[in-house]
């Protein structure tokens, strides 16, 4: 008698579970092909942080202020600064670790460069293999910042 009610229980589970999947068979798949389909982010969603440079000299905006790793509430800026030969103070260490990062938008907030030296780009993708790989420099931040310029 068990052994009745479990095969009629699996058949009706399976019968059931068919049914959903024929239900759906005729309809548009709502899952987008990812690498060939990428999602557009919305307008003021937040990404990537990245440093913006200036299209003119095409340097880095960044003034060395360390406002920005100041703030940050998780600590997943590194800054460290020196002077140059002419007096200017400049960025000498400056990473950012993705991995740490909550993008709450206080580094861009703090900026006082005008037009802003680093800025949240709406870029999604940081799968990688090893965690390292998640820390970004100046010059990778700076890189993908040419992108996203205005």
């Amino acid at each position: 008698m068990a052994l009745i009610k479990t095969i009629y229980s699996g058949i009706y589970n399976l019968i059931l579970g068919l049914t959903v999947t024929v239900k759906h068979l005729g309809k548009h798949a709502i899952t987008l092909q990812y690498p060939k389909e990428r999602w557009t982010m919305p307008e003021r969603s937040r990404g990537c942080v990245v440093l913006l440079t200036d299209p003119e000299t095409n340097k880095l905006k960044c003034i060395a202020c360390g406002l920005c790793y100041k703030i940050c509430p998780n600590n997943a800026i590194k800054f460290s600064s020196a002077k140059d030969e002419s007096g200017k103070r400049v960025a000498q260490v400056f990473e950012v670790d993705t991995g740490l990062c909550i993008y709450c938008g206080l580094c861009e907030e703090t900026c006082p460069v005008k037009g802003k030296a680093i800025k949240l780009v709406p870029r999604y993708e940081f799968s990688v293999y090893d965690k390292k790989d998640l820390i970004y420099d100046k010059e990778r931040l700076a890189q993908i910042g040419k992108e996203y310029s205005v």
